[in-house]
């Protein structure tokens, strides 16, 4: 006999359904949100890295696993009027994020999330300035990086070179669209100064040249040759198709990639005269405006201007006092400083790199272990003396984020000179510096199955901020070395490094100063002066840099300043009220603490601060 429902059963049967239907809305709500975000994120990530095939071959090291064609990609060759259209694409990629519910997605996605929104909403601020930014600056621009980007290029087959050589085939187009972007600059008033040009022309010149190319002795030449070299050790090429790859690369460096070079200066010869005296931002009209969106996205601080000048003046307060007290304390210093004596002990930069990745174990986590169990190796070389006056005092070169065992430090020899500049330099390329910082953060996105979206939002206040505060905890280290053979060195050393933050925090007010504040030269000479600094020439050169360089300095220390300010943060959250200012030097804090920043960066300061809040 059938039996039927009671009223009662058929009721909770009801409640059961229409619970066992909302939970599967929400399940299939959050992980239709999760999918949708992640293929956006996915989308976004190939298509900034696709947009320039050097960078490309930089950030991948297996095309194929992405589903890209590398032979396909070619230069951006700048259009009429694509600085303009720059802050409707970037609105668009907002609006369509902007679909997505960041509340219906997993904590992981969630964070990626806002990171990305907060990312393209400072890009799209500064971008809203179509004519602020300058690729051919003498300092950090497309003339003086292409060398050295070539010269680095990772060759591992044919493929490799037959891609590489086809970029070189698409430098003059790339240069002529430079040319047209620098035009429109001029249209609108914001061509860069005379004297800016002409150090961009002469680096035209100087890099490639004729005399050097024809006779063979160019470094570029040198450089793809013992690359070729090494790929016919491992029988990958026969001798024949080395020589014929070499003579191809030589006639295109001298009838191609020269000649373009040469054009350029040429087109920026025509443009002189069209731009203002060297000055900063603040001279421009909508200049303050334009900087204080560029502070905020170099260097990931969301504080206004004027917060950040306090910090800043409170902590040059302390270092230009504490520097004098422990001068005046020490008299014999002052002729140390002059002399810059070797205290530490004879050791290679090899030797110093393996000392200092010796000694993080007890205040840094170690790097999780990754798919690939290869040991991660460094290379320490130094640039090619025709580019020591272009290059910056060192550099880190970031290996593919799909191959991050083997990585490059170049050192820059006139920089480098002395051996205590060696050993902070190392601390801040290698360990714990951007080698340690980039090699943990990708094994520990690669550990959780984090998308690498990351690695196409560039934090430079974090990355550099990052580096620069473990340059100065390397001064700690170098006097452990030094002390034992030297005892005067605890105070050098303590000397150099308050100067070295002195300077830094300076210069970083300086920015301020001259792109913010409309500070002329002689406004920065008179305030050095009072602050002891008069050497009229490097005066000079230091305003010039900063004219062209704006919030370069900032990127650095204020960067280093946001660490020490989520430092104290960290400290109040995470130790009892009386212990706030003891645990700053506690072991297991400041591992817990740089864990933190590892595993949470590279972000700006922001998204950080309210991390470190729900930790």
């Amino acid at each position: 006999m059938k039996r039927s429902l009671s009223s009662r059963q058929c009721t909770l049967v009801l409640i059961l359904f229409t619970a066992l239907s909302v939970l599967t809305l929400l399940w299939y709500g959050r992980t239709h949100q999760d999918s949708k975000f992640r293929a956006f994120a996915q989308t976004f990530f190939l298509n900034e890295v696709q947009a320039n095939p050097i960078h490309f071959h930089y950030t991948i090291d297996n095309p194929s696993a992405y589903g890209v064609d590398e032979s396909s990609l070619t230069l951006p060759v700048y259009q009429p009027g694509d600085a303009a259209s720059e802050v409707y694409a970037l609105s668009l990629a907002r609006e369509e994020l902007g679909r997505i519910n960041p509340e219906a997605l997993n904590e992981e996605n969630r964070q990626l999330y806002e990171l990305l929104d907060s990312y393209l909403a400072a890009a799209a601020s500064t971008a809203a300035y179509p004519y602020f930014s300058d690729p051919l600056s003498p300092s950090s621009g497309v003339p003086s990086e292409l060398p050295i980007l070539f010269s680095e290029y990772r060759l591992d087959d044919k493929a490799d070179i037959e891609n590489y050589l086809s970029i070189l085939t698409q430098i003059p187009a790339y240069f002529e669209g430079l040319l047209v972007y620098e035009q429109e600059k001029a249209d609108a008033g914001l061509f860069m100064s005379d004297l800016t040009a002409d150090r961009v022309i002469r680096q035209c010149s100087g890099l490639l040249d004729a005399a050097d190319l024809k006779s063979g002795s160019h470094f570029l030449e040198i450089t793809f040759k013992d690359r070729l070299q090494q790929l016919a050790e491992k029988q990958i090429l026969t001798d024949e198709e080395v020589n014929s790859y070499v003579s191809e690369h030589n006639r295109l460096l001298t009838t191609v990639v020269a000649p373009a070079y040469d054009r350029l200066a040429d087109g920026l010869t025509v443009l002189k005269g069209s731009g203002k005296a060297t000055c900063g931002l603040a001279g421009q009209e909508n200049g303050r405006d334009y900087y204080r969106a560029l502070v905020r996205l170099r260097t990931g601080s969301y504080r206004d201007i004027d917060e950040i000048k306090r910090l800043l003046a409170k902590d040059l307060r302390f270092n230009y006092e504490s520097l004098f007290a422990l001068l005046a304390a020490n008299p014999a210093l002052k002729d140390m400083i002059t002399e810059t004596p070797s205290l530490l002990p004879e050791m290679t930069p090899e030797e110093i790199l393996a000392d200092l990745q010796s000694e993080i174990g007890r205040e840094y986590p170690p790097i999780p272990a990754g798919r690939n169990s290869a040991p991660i190796r460094s290379t320490i070389k130094y640039v090619d003396a025709s580019l020591e006056a272009y290059s910056a005092p060192a550099f880190y070169m970031m290996p593919p984020i799909d191959n991050i065992c083997n990585n490059l430090i170049c050192l820059n020899a006139k920089d480098t000179e002395d051996d205590l500049a060696l050993f902070t330099t190392l601390a801040h390329e290698g360990y714990p510096g951007h080698l340690y910082q980039t090699v943990y953060s990708k094994r520990y996105q690669e550990q959780q199955n984090i998308l690498p979206l990351g690695n196409v939002l560039y934090y430079g206040g974090f990355v550099e901020g990052w580096a620069m505060y473990v340059e100065l905890g390397s001064f700690d280290r170098a006097i452990e070395l030094a002390k034992e053979s030297h005892p005067e060195a605890a105070a050098y050393y303590q000397v150099c490094r308050l100067d070295r933050q002195f300077r830094l925090g300076l210069y970083s007010l300086l920015d301020i100063a001259i792109h913010y504040d409309n500070a002329s030269f002689e406004d920065v000479q008179k305030l050095c002066y009072c602050l002891g600094i008069n050497d009229s020439a490097n005066l000079a050169a230091l305003y010039q840099y900063i004219a062209e360089e704006p919030c370069n300095y900032l990127k650095y220390y204020l960067g280093y300043l946001e660490i020490l300010e989520l430092k104290k943060q960290a400290a109040v959250l995470w130790s009892e009220p009386d212990q706030v200012t003891a645990v700053y030097n506690d072991t297991e804090f400041l591992y817990r603490f740089h864990s933190f920043l590892l595993q949470n960066g590279p972000a700006d300061y922001r998204t950080l601060a309210r991390r470190l809040a729900a930790e």
